[in-house]
C-alpha cells in the first residue's frame, strides 16, 4: 500500500510539473473572432443568427431545383476542410458548409450542449435558415456521425448520404491526435484551455494523414488559429464529455437513403473495419476505400475523393 501511495503521489507531482511547464512555455491566449475574420472569412463567408449562435457559413453555387450538398466537418476542423470539394462542386451544385458549434469561427454553444441530437438539430436549423427543404449530407468523422444521425432523426430532410471516415460506433483507436487525448484526461484537460503548442497542432494533424509529408505550414496555421478562437478549447473538452461514439449505434440500420461510405485505408483513428460495419448495417450502401489516405481523405486528396462522390450523386 505504501508503494502504491508513493507511486500515486509521484504521478500527481509529475502531472503538476508537466502542467506548470506547459503553462510557462506554451500559453496561448484566446483570439477574438474579430481578430481572426480578416484571415479566415473571405467571400462568400457570412455569419447568421441560428440556434442562438452566430454561425459562420458559406453558401455557394447555382440555385436550382437540385437538392443542395451540405458538407459537415469533424472535430477541431472547420468549413475550410472542404475547400477542395467545394471548388469541384460549385459549378454544378449548390454547396453549403458551416463551422459546427465548438469549432471554427462559430465557437461555443451558449447552452453548452454538444450532444449528437443537438448537433443534428443545428444542421436542420441551418437548413431552415437557408430555406432548404431537402439536402444531400456529407460528413467526415464527427461530421459523418452528425450526418447519419440527422438522416435517422430527421429523415424527411435528407435524400442521400456521404460518410467519410464517419464516427458513431464504439471503437478503439490505434492512434489518437494528442490534442484529443489531452481533452479526455481530467487533470490535463483544463490546461488545454490555456496552452496550444504549435508542435501539438502539427502532430495532431500528422496523426490523421496517410502522408504527413503533404501537410503545409498554411494548413497548420489554419488549425492553430481556429483552435485558439475564443472558447473553442474549453468547448472541445465538453464535446468529448458529451458526444461519445455508440450512443445511437443501434439506429444505424434505420438509415434509408442511398449512402456512399468513403474511408482512408491508413485511418488509425476510426479503423477501416468500421467502414464494413456501416456497409453491413446500411441497406444498399456502397463503399470506396482509399488505401493510401488517412482519417481526413477529403482534405488530404480532395480530387480523388470528390470524384467518387460526384459519381455517387451522378454529376
Amino acid at each position: 500500500m505504501g508503494r502504491v501511495l508513493k507511486f500515486t503521489t509521484l504521478s500527481i507531482l509529475a502531472l503538476v510539473v508537466l502542467a506548470g511547464g506547459l503553462l510557462s512555455f506554451y500559453s496561448v491566449p484566446d483570439q477574438s473572432v474579430e481578430s481572426l475574420k480578416p484571415k479566415w472569412t473571405q467571400a462568400p463567408s457570412q455569419f447568421m443568427g441560428i440556434a442562438g449562435m452566430q454561425i459562420h457559413l458559406r453558401d455557394e453555387g447555382p440555385r436550382d431545383d437540385a437538392p443542395p450538398i451540405v458538407l459537415i466537418h469533424g472535430t477541431s476542423a472547420s468549413l475550410h476542410t472542404w475547400d477542395g470539394w467545394t471548388e469541384a462542386l460549385i459549378n454544378e451544385r449548390r454547396v453549403i458548409r458551416f463551422d459546427l458549434p465548438a469549432f471554427g469561427l462559430t465557437g461555443p454553444d451558449p447552452q453548452n450542449n454538444y450532444t449528437i441530437e443537438h448537433y443534428a438539430n443545428v444542421v436542420v436549423a441551418v437548413l431552415d435558415a437557408l430555406n432548404v427543404d431537402k439536402s444531400i449530407l456529407a460528413g467526415n468523422s464527427l461530421g459523418g456521425y452528425i450526418a447519419w444521425a440527422t438522416a435517422v432523426l430527421h429523415p424527411q430532410r435528407v435524400v442521400k448520404l456521404g460518410l467519410v471516415d464517419a464516427s458513431g460506433y464504439p471503437f478503439t483507436a490505434k492512434t489518437m491526435p494528442i490534442g484529443f487525448k489531452l481533452a479526455t484526461i481530467p487533470v490535463l484537460r483544463d490546461i488545454l484551455k490555456d496552452v496550444l503548442p504549435r508542435s501539438l497542432v502539427r502532430s495532431s494533424i500528422e496523426s490523421v494523414y496517410g502522408n504527413p509529408e503533404s501537410i503545409s505550414p498554411e494548413l497548420v496555421d489554419r488549425y492553430f488559429d481556429l483552435t485558439s478562437r475564443q472558447g473553442n478549447r474549453g468547448a472541445l473538452v465538453e464535446r468529448f464529455k458529451q458526444t461519445q461514439p455508440g450512443v445511437m449505434a443501434q439506429r444505424v440500420p434505420e438509415v434509408s437513403v442511398p449512402t456512399l461510405i468513403m474511408w482512408g485505408g491508413k485511418d488509425e483513428l476510426t479503423p477501416p473495419s468500421l467502414a464494413n460495419r456501416f456497409l453491413k448495417d446500411i441497406k444498399g450502401s456502397q463503399l470506396v476505400m482509399f488505401d493510401e489516405l488517412g482519417h481526413v481523405p477529403h482534405e488530404e486528396d480532395p480530387e480523388a475523393t470528390v470524384a467518387a462522390f460526384k459519381h455517387f450523386i451522378n454529376l
